[in-house]
């Protein structure tokens, strides 16, 4: 069994999204190109984030290629991301990507099983791997051999290396927000995200 997390909201954000009218000229142009919601409002991520510019501007590609234009398909990204939500306790990343992952093809289904872990009935074999591994990261900083092993059966090099890079984004994306605060914007929630402790597989 790997340790109990704890629910990572805070009472009160500890860093606040930075006020529209605090915004100068480049932050304005750096949230110009920021994903938006419904409306034309930036994501509190992105506006909590750009309190700190020179980093955000250099974060937004890399998390962007990972994203957008990585070599894993988008189902098996999700589930690694949604999988990487789930063990840090970040709320915000769980709703958030929700959305995301039911477009790329995962199903209710597969969210229940996330929440089961690796002996949950139903995973192929490549997605009870991609879950262990991101389990695996997540407890030893390491994927296994064996994990390893079944993975590069499926996966060539670059794919091997994008499973591992994308577990390590999304962990030290919760940790931001888990540590900051960020509340979940309006419009999304934490539907299958029970507040208080777990345990994992």
């Amino acid at each position: 069994m790997s340790p109990r997390h704890e629910s990572a909201r805070q009472a009160r954000p500890r860093l606040m999204p930075l006020p529209e009218e605090r915004w100068d000229a480049r932050t304005r142009k750096l949230l110009a190109t920021a994903p938006q919601d419904p409306g034309g409002r930036v994501p509190n991520i992105f506006s909590t984030l750009v309190r700190h510019p020179d980093l955000y501007e250099h974060f937004m590609p890399f998390g962007g290629q990972l994203l957008r234009t990585g070599r894993l398909p988008g189902r098996l990204r999700e589930l690694l991301i949604l999988r990487t939500a789930w063990n840090t306790g970040a709320r915000y990343e769980w709703g958030r990507h929700l959305p995301l992952a039911k477009a790329a093809g995962v199903s209710d289904a597969d969210i229940d099983r996330l929440t089961a872990g690796v002996e949950a009935p139903g995973w192929t074999d490549v997605e009870r791997h991609l879950v262990r591994a991101a389990d695996e990261l997540n407890r030893s900083a390491q994927v296994s051999d064996a994990t390893w092993e079944v993975l590069a059966d499926h996966f060539g090099d670059a794919e091997l290396i994008e499973v591992v890079m994308v577990v390590g984004q999304y962990h030290m994306v919760a940790f931001f927000l888990n540590s900051t605060g960020v509340e979940l914007d309006p419009g999304f929630d934490g539907a299958g995200f029970p507040e208080g402790d777990r345990t994992h597989e």
